[in-house]
């Protein structure tokens, strides 16, 4: 469970993170829309999880590797936003938030089970 202290700076960091790929995202991943959907800070606020949805590209892994290879250039423009807010800049990670694709998948899913059930009448209704 997170205190209140790290979800606040966890908004924080989320916001200016924000900021900052709307700014400058096409450097790091040109032609792909990135949103940052969560970020989690550990206890000591020293290192923070950035969990991101990737619009517009084929290979997700590819361009969470390439963001986590731009990781401490991006630390270095948070620790330039939030230098008046924090003592220390956390050490960032990046992950891909599937979420997006697990709701897609469930769609699929009950949507399938939706038509096979308009397909077959129901045997409780045989006169």
């Amino acid at each position: 469970m997170e205190s209140k202290r790290q979800q606040k700076f966890a908004g924080v960091l989320q916001e200016e993170l924000a900021a900052i790929f709307q700014k400058e995202g096409a450097a790091y991943l040109p032609n792909t829309l990135v949103t940052i959907t969560k970020v989690r800070v550990s206890s000591d606020l020293g290192v923070a999880k950035v969990y991101l949805s990737l619009f517009s590209t084929s290979n997700t892994a590819l361009a969470i590797a390439e963001i986590n290879s731009h990781a401490g250039e991006i630390r270095y423009k948070l620790g330039a936003r939030i230098r008046h807010q924090a003592r220390i800049v956390p050490s960032l990670t990046f992950f891909l938030d599937d979420t997006n694709t697990y709701v897609e998948q469930m769609d699929k899913i009950f949507d399938k089970i939706s038509k096979e059930r308009k397909e077959d009448p129901e045997e409780g209704e045989e006169a």
